[in-house]
């Protein structure tokens, strides 16, 4: 009886044990969708932001053009699930926005196009989507590395193969505090 007793203690954590794990690592998976939304929103609308520019900025295809390659570099990584690549991708990516924007101020008439501001308000929006959601999924593949690494859970995770996941690495430039007099400057 007393065994039969213990058996099924065991049995019921086993199972309490794999059920969490099941969710946390689908909470992972979940993280990783809302920022992979929201990248295919800013892939879609960024053609349109280019486009609107390219008909005011004819002497800044070069900006234009490391926007549109960081763009590709962006929608490989991803769709290849490589998020050392992904987070090299994005640190250009966003620098080029930059840029790109920056460039905005000296034309007047983009400045002032409706379909620019609301791209540029668009994209603005998503890219702080962007932050958020990647604070999420670092949190839920936090949650998962730990728990599949503390006993007695690793036993339940190495029996049925739980895997760590990536962290979606900050660039050291997104880390450093903002030159606010620069920004001014520009």
């Amino acid at each position: 009886m007393i065994v039969w007793l213990i058996v099924a203690v065991i049995a019921v954590y086993f199972i309490i044990t794999y059920n969490s794990l099941v969710n946390i690592k689908h909470n992972v998976a979940k993280a990783w969708a809302n920022i992979d939304v929201l990248l295919k929103q800013r892939h879609e609308e960024l053609p349109k932001l280019i486009d609107t520019c390219k008909q005011y900025m004819q002497y800044e295809q070069e900006t234009l053009e490391k926007v549109i390659q960081a763009r590709s570099r962006v929608s490989d990584a991803r769709e290849s699930h490589n998020l050392a690549a992904l987070g090299n991708a994005e640190n250009a990516l966003r620098s080029s926005l930059g840029q790109l924007f920056a460039l905005a101020e000296s034309y007047p008439e983009l400045k002032a196009n409706e379909q620019f501001l609301h791209l540029q308000s668009r994209i603005s929006g998503i890219e702080n989507a962007i932050a958020d959601r990647r604070e999420f999924y670092n949190d839920s593949v936090n949650i998962n590395n730990v728990r599949i690494e503390q006993f007695p859970d690793l036993l339940v995770a190495k029996l049925f193969n739980f895997k760590a996941s990536d962290l979606l690495k900050f660039a050291s430039e997104e880390l450093k505090d903002v030159d606010i007099n620069q920004r001014f400057n520009s």
